[in-house]
């Protein structure tokens, strides 16, 4: 029986909205779809449509809400802030699932890709979701275990589970990606993912890269706090807010140079160009910094779990400094690292390609 290709293969992405992190990791899986012939609209709304904007100002976007949710200033009550706002997530979910059914029927798509929205799925369409976290760290076992089998029987209702890490011992995520018991959904590893390329050659500009990113209120008090120990530092600093969209500009000393957003080129010359990179342990920002082997220290938001744990477990492996929010001394932490034996990874990062193209390649027949 002769079976005719399928063309102009349409998919809609849609990242979530909890910091940058989950809209710059799509970014080289939609350069892979588009190299690949398909067509892609993005879903999203605020920081992360801007930023995706910037990246594919020819692409369709149609606005989705996000979870919109607020954190606490204070570590103490992060984790209780959260679970006062999950019936307004599970409301979330179910809206966000409405609004796929609503899209569909007046604009067809033949796959979606989610990640971590867990209402992203429909029973009669492909629709992937990705993760890095398989497991969601929580203070309690008892908590632990029963969030990781909330969160495998939401990923169970998707047709398969994309994890951006590596598989084999040598991974990103540790437990997070590779908990004892995975899910019952079809799952790949994607590889590390960083929209970043590694450039050889490079004459180092800044002594410091200084990249702000996360929730609020917690990405503005440590910019404070950044800025506040800057006021005595002599080295060449470029500090970039994690703002994009952002108009008003920040002055500081001649020695620092600060931006809201780097676009994807500018972040990488900026990373090639620093000798040393100071930043949040946020997931997507730990695989930038292995793909393009750059000494780090990593300042977990206060209070969330995972970023406190991807701390702990580079440095475990000799692949950063840890560093807390509460006790940040710069002076400090730049006599550690100069101290400090760093080992880090060499990974390709590559292997999400081949998983792209078997994905396109069955939506194709």
């Amino acid at each position: 029986m002769f079976v005719t290709k399928k063309i102009n293969i349409k998919i809609l992405v849609a990242p979530l909205d909890w910091g940058l992190g989950h809209a710059t990791r799509c970014i080289p899986l939609i350069t892979d779809l588009l190299k690949l012939g398909c067509k892609v609209v993005i879903a999203a709304e605020g920081a992360q449509e801007k930023l995706l904007k910037t990246e594919f100002p020819d692409l369709v976007f149609v606005h989705l809400p996000g979870y919109r949710i607020k954190y606490s200033s204070n570590q103490r009550f992060f984790l209780l802030k959260i679970i006062l706002q999950l019936p307004k997530i599970f409301f979330a979910v179910r809206k966000e699932n409405r609004w796929l059914k609503s899209f569909i029927s007046h604009t067809p798509v033949d796959a979606v890709i989610s990640d971590n929205r867990y209402g992203m799925r429909l029973k009669h369409l492909p629709c992937v979701f990705i993760t890095h976290q398989l497991l969601i760290k929580a203070p309690f076992t008892f908590l632990e275990k029963m969030v990781q089998r909330v969160n495998y029987a939401l990923i169970g209702k998707f047709t398969a589970c994309w994890v951006p890490d590596e598989k084999g011992q040598i991974n990103l995520g540790g437990e997070l990606s590779h908990p004892k018991k995975l899910p019952k959904t079809e799952l790949q590893y994607l590889g590390g993912l960083s929209r970043l390329t590694k450039q050889l050659n490079c004459k180092i500009k800044y002594d410091l890269l200084i990249i702000l990113s996360g929730p609020e209120p917690q990405r503005t008090l440590l910019e404070k706090k950044m800025l506040t120990e800057l006021e005595t530092f002599e080295g060449s600093v470029l500090l970039v807010r994690g703002l994009p969209g952002q108009k008003k500009v920040l002055e500081a000393r001649k020695n620092i140079v600060i931006k809201n957003h780097l676009a994807s080129e500018e972040l990488q010359d900026a990373f090639c160009e620093s000798n040393l990179v100071i930043s949040r342990s946020g997931y997507t920002t730990l695989m930038d910094i292995c793909k393009l082997e750059k000494k780090s220290i990593l300042i977990a938001t206060p209070g969330q779990t995972e970023q406190e744990y991807l701390a702990s477990h580079f440095e475990h492996q000799g692949w950063c400094i840890a560093a807390s929010q509460a006790n940040f001394s710069l002076q400090k932490l730049l006599n550690d690292a100069r101290q400090f034996e760093y080992k880090l990874p060499q990974l390709g990062m590559q292997s999400y390609k081949s998983v792209v193209k078997e994905f396109v390649d069955k939506l194709s027949y």
